[in-house]
């Protein structure tokens, strides 16, 4: 059963996962092409493999290059699925959580997060302390769909 929970929590944690999952959604939102061609991510990824060296090429050639069709697949709508539920405030901690690995493996493919760059990057800092705050802090936030 599926209940609106009113009581306990942190709003200010609410208000963060609910913040949170809109940027996700519009995240996807910009992917929807990806759907139905990985040509997109492709690019992409080719273009960060250009500016970067070591782990992060490593891992572009290994695994996110030759991976990219089913990538561009998942990743758009993982957003969206991620994002809804954090509007909705449901499973908040472990939805931040694998949002959370998603969001690093991009910024370790894009080598970004080796860079004295990523400190002041909007995609940075704020958007990795706000999904490990609602991984660690996110449970029965006001105002969320609970399972019951």
């Amino acid at each position: 059963m599926v209940m609106l929970s009113i009581g306990g929590g942190v709003i200010g944690l609410r208000v963060l996962s609910a913040v949170m999952g809109m940027f996700l959604v519009l995240m996807g939102v910009d992917k929807l092409e990806w759907l139905m061609d990985s040509s997109f991510l492709i690019w992409q990824l080719d273009q960060w493999r250009e500016l970067t060296s070591g782990p992060s090429r490593w891992y572009l050639d290994t695994v996110a290059r030759p991976g990219a069709p089913l990538f561009a697949r998942l990743v758009p709508l993982a957003e969206l699925i991620f994002g809804t539920a954090l509007v909705a405030g449901l499973r908040v901690r472990l939805i931040a959580a694998i949002a959370l690995a998603m969001i690093l493996n991009f910024h370790f493919a894009s080598g970004i997060i080796f860079t004295a760059g990523y400190l002041t990057n909007g995609y940075g800092p704020p958007v990795i302390g706000s999904l490990l705050a609602l991984t660690l802090s996110g449970q029965n936030l006001p105002w969320s769909v609970q399972r019951s």
